[in-house]
């Protein structure tokens, strides 16, 4: 056995089948439902614990990166939202019109993100606009991560179960 033929046997190109695909889903998962609006969650429970200085900080950090992310949505948010529809339609295409297993995989972890980046831009909007400190400000981020968890709970379920369908599928015609 030579070192490309062992190389592709832990690599396998058949995403559903392959331990990296799935613990790119989980790392994935894991890190989004951390960083709410680009804040780590234990920041939010922090400043909720104490007060005081990391309430401020907290306070401080959300308003930097709400006012980058609707920055970003005014300047490139058009293009970036027709680029992102047409990578997710080249997937869809060439994953389920024409059977290639990785569209499929990238397709079915991209398509949630993409639902939480929209979540992200309206609870971005939403802080923008009311400018909520304290518990409001606690409870737009607590609403906006549960939003967060429910939709990758759904994707991975989605994925999961796809992915076992498509490993059963494979096996019945071997």
């Amino acid at each position: 056995m030579d070192w490309s033929q062992a190389l592709f046997q832990v690599i396998d190109l058949r995403s559903f089948s392959s331990v990296w695909y799935w613990m790119v889903v989980a790392v994935i998962w894991s890190s989004v439902s951390h960083w709410v609006l680009g804040v780590p969650y234990d920041l939010i429970q922090r400043a909720k614990k104490h007060g005081g200085q990391a309430e401020q900080d907290l306070e401080d950090i959300v308003r930097v990166n709400v006012n980058r992310l609707m920055h970003i949505s005014g300047a490139a948010g058009s293009l970036l939202t027709a680029f992102l529809f047409f990578l997710l339609s080249i997937l869809m295409g060439l994953g389920f019109f024409y059977g290639v297993e990785l569209a499929q995989a990238i397709f079915l972890l991209a398509m949630p993100l993409g639902i939480v980046g929209a979540v992200s831009l309206s609870s971005a909007k939403l802080i923008q606009d009311t400018q909520p400190t304290g518990d409001e400000l606690f409870a737009a981020l607590f609403r906006h991560r549960l939003w967060t968890q429910i939709i990758g709970m759904i994707a991975i379920f989605i994925t999961a179960m796809y992915g076992m369908y498509q490993n059963l599928d494979i096996v019945r015609f071997l």
